[in-house]
């Protein structure tokens, strides 16, 4: 999760929402992603979207076999139906997501039983890191707006 943690340092820094990705196998680094949407104009470009298609290339394969997903927030469902089709065993994520999280918080589309596939999901995993880390973006950039609307 330090290395999903270091990923969403790179989307801040490029002035995306902090949320970044890796995805392993046998404790083997295979790819990682960070949300990279407002750069590239993809509202799919998300962290672990990211992951999953430098992984797809790297393996040469769509499916993902045996392999975990860590992950600071907790994915959305777009990300969620993607890790199911991918065929990832085991999904860790740092942060919950009240407002889009797939994976339990809103619906749970992980461990759905009318799909095929179902991943094993464990959640909290530096969940306090995770979340002081989006936190203080997103209050960072109400700031941002407010001194933008006052000064403008």
């Amino acid at each position: 999760m330090a290395m999903a943690l270091a990923m969403a340092e790179k989307a801040e820094q490029h002035g995306e929402v902090p949320v970044g990705a890796v995805l392993v196998r046998d404790d083997e680094l295979i790819a990682a992603g960070f949300n990279f949407s407002i750069g590239l104009h993809d509202p799919s470009a998300h962290a672990e979207m990211q992951c999953l298609r430098q992984a797809g290339k790297i393996l040469q394969n769509y499916r993902m076999l045996d392999t975990t997903l860590y992950v600071t927030l907790e994915p959305c469902a777009m990300c969620a139906g993607a890790m199911v089709h991918s065929r990832i065993k085991r999904v860790v994520f740092g942060a919950r997501d009240a407002k889009t999280g797939a994976a339990g918080s809103v619906v749970d589309l992980l461990r759905h039983p009318a799909f095929n596939h179902q991943l094993d999901v464990t959640e909290g995993v530096l969940e306090s890191q995770c979340s002081t880390m989006l936190s203080d973006f997103f209050r960072r950039r109400r700031a941002e707006k407010k001194t933008a609307k006052a000064g403008g």
